[in-house]
C-alpha cells in the first residue's frame, strides 16, 4: 500500500508543486491539502510547503496558523503524525506552537537566494532517518525572513536535548541564532526548516539530490 503524504496549499504558497514532486519520486502518494479544509484525506504525513501564506504582512505564518486544516494538523502532530514544514511552513510550525521560537526578518536585511550547506545534528527524527549526524548536504535556500529566534533558555533546552537538526556551515546566511537552519519537537514527529530539500531531489534541476532523504525518511518510518 503506497504511503499517502499530504502537501498543504495556503494563498501564496508557491512549492507546494515542488514538494508534492519530492514525495512522488521518493515513493510516496503526494496529496494535495486545502488551507481551508479540515479533513486530512486519511494521509499518513504531512509537508507544510514554502512560499507566502495570507497574512505575511502582519507575520510570517500568524494567520496561516488559524486555518481550519492547521486545527487538524496541530491535533494529529500531537499525537504523533509526521509534519515536515518548509520555510513558510516553519514560520507556521512556530506559530502554532508545534515548535519553539520564531523567524524574524533577515538580519542583513536582504532576501537570500544560494545553495546552502547544512550539517545534519540529529539523525533520529522521522525526517532524517536516512541521514547520518554530521553528514554534510547542500540544499537551496531562499528567504527574507529566515533568522531562528528564541529565548536562551529555550535555545539550552534544544542543544541539551538533541533537537537542533540542521546548523548552516559556510557562514550564518540570516542571522539564525546559534546557526540554526532546523529543530524538531520531543518527539521528533514534528521537523521544521528554512532551506528547502524539495528543490534538491534530482539530478537533472539540482544543485544536488540531498533533499530526498527527507522525504525517502519519512516513508521508510510509516511503513516500518
Amino acid at each position: 500500500m503506497t504511503t499517502r503524504v499530504g502537501v498543504v496549499t495556503f494563498p501564496g504558497s508557491l512549492d507546494d508543486r515542488d514538494a508534492q514532486r519530492a514525495v512522488k519520486l521518493a515513493g510516496g502518494e503526494p496529496v494535495a491539502l486545502w488551507h481551508g479544509d479540515k479533513d486530512l484525506h486519511q494521509v499518513d504525513a504531512v509537508i507544510l510547503p514554502g512560499g507566502f501564506s495570507y497574512g505575511d504582512y502582519l507575520r510570517c505564518g500568524a494567520i496561516a496558523r488559524f486555518s481550519p486544516v492547521m486545527e487538524t494538523i496541530i491535533d494529529q502532530a500531537r499525537a504523533g503524525l509526521p509534519v515536515l514544514g518548509i520555510c513558510n511552513g516553519f514560520q507556521v510550525l512556530c506559530e502554532s506552537h508545534l515548535l519553539p521560537g520564531a523567524l524574524t526578518r533577515n538580519d542583513h536585511l536582504h532576501f537570500i537566494c544560494r545553495d546552502q550547506r547544512l550539517r545534519v545534528e540529529n539523525a533520529a527524527t522521522a525526517w532524517t532517518a536516512d541521514y547520518t549526524a554530521g553528514q554534510e548536504i547542500t540544499v537551496p535556500l531562499k528567504n527574507g525572513e529566515g533568522g531562528y529566534v528564541a529565548d536562551e533558555r529555550t535555545l539550552d533546552e534544544l542543544e541539551a536535548e538533541g533537537r537542533v537538526v540542521f546548523r548552516y556551515l559556510g557562514g550564518n546566511p540570516n542571522g539564525s541564532r546559534r546557526d540554526i537552519a532546523g529543530i524538531t519537537n520531543e518527539a521528533g514527529n514534528v521537523v521544521g526548516l528554512m532551506p528547502h530539500p524539495e528543490h534538491a531531489v534530482e539530478a537533472l534541476t539540482g544543485p544536488t539530490i540531498d533533499g530526498l532523504g527527507f522525504f525517502t525518511s519519512a516513508l521508510r518510518k510509516l511503513v516500518a
